[in-house]
């Protein structure tokens, strides 16, 4: 089971805010603090209280509880009593939308992106793509190399998030290819393909977003996929553990 939650940041009233701050902890407070652009502390808040309000729907407790630990690359992990399920988070956020993934013992990553960013170019797809994917943007229409670029660079994104290593892993040591929906690798040897499984995602008319998982049987997955509203209204004890099969 892998359970996606997103919200639309501009969705959420401005007196809420301070709600939401309140759910994080003083290291997420002060470096929400540190951002210049109050659209960008807020995308941040948002997306790390919805982390916790997943946590808290799958494993129940106050979502302000919840405690977590840096790796290596710096990729956060939650912390569990000794012999409980190990939860796996991740969280990403971009202009105008927050998102979370949750699941159980598996790598995990997630990435969204606002298409009406600035637009990506050729240049750039060369200096970080994989020469197969820059064969798939070559020729095309503005909007749709824009489109296809993000869509590469979110299930790009969600694959360096799930193994933990960010921009330590060279993001042209692997290709995607979109129709179908595959991975490949540059050597053969660096990872298994059908170890994973990957989902794609238009949460609203103006992002996208990708989901990467690793999993002894990807195609046994079932993924949830929910808007997650009035975000503000959590209270200490909420949730209930989810059913799981």
């Amino acid at each position: 089971m892998v359970r996606v939650w997103w919200l639309a940041v501009d969705q959420v009233a401005e007196a809420e805010w301070p709600r939401l701050a309140a759910l994080l902890d003083d290291a997420e407070r002060t470096r929400a603090a540190r951002f210049h652009f109050e659209h960008d502390s807020h995308c941040y808040i948002a997306a790390h209280a919805l982390g916790r309000a997943l946590l808290s729907s799958w494993a129940g407790g106050d979502p302000g509880a919840w405690c977590f630990q840096v790796g290596d690359h710096g990729k956060p992990e939650v912390l569990m009593p000794p012999g409980g399920p190990r939860l796996r988070l991740n969280l990403s956020h971009t202009r105008g939308l927050a998102a979370a993934v949750l699941t159980e013992d598996h790598d995990i990553g997630i990435d969204v992106e606002w298409l009406d960013r600035r637009a990506p170019t050729m240049d750039l797809a060369q200096r970080f793509f994989a020469p197969a994917e820059c064969a798939q943007l070559d020729g095309l229409a503005e909007d749709a190399f824009v489109e296809r670029f993000l869509g590469f660079w979110t299930l790009k994104e969600a694959y360096v998030k799930a193994i933990g290593k960010g921009l330590a892993q060279p993001l042209d040591s692997f290709a995607f290819t979109l129709e179908p929906l595959t991975i490949a690798f540059a050597d053969a040897g660096a990872d298994i393909p059908a170890a994973w499984s990957f989902r794609r995602f238009t949460p609203t008319s103006r992002h996208l977003m990708a989901v990467a998982l690793r999993a002894p049987e990807p195609v046994a997955v079932t993924v949830e996929e929910r808007r997650a509203g009035e975000l503000y209204r959590l209270s200490p004890g909420m949730g209930a553990p989810a059913t799981r099969p």
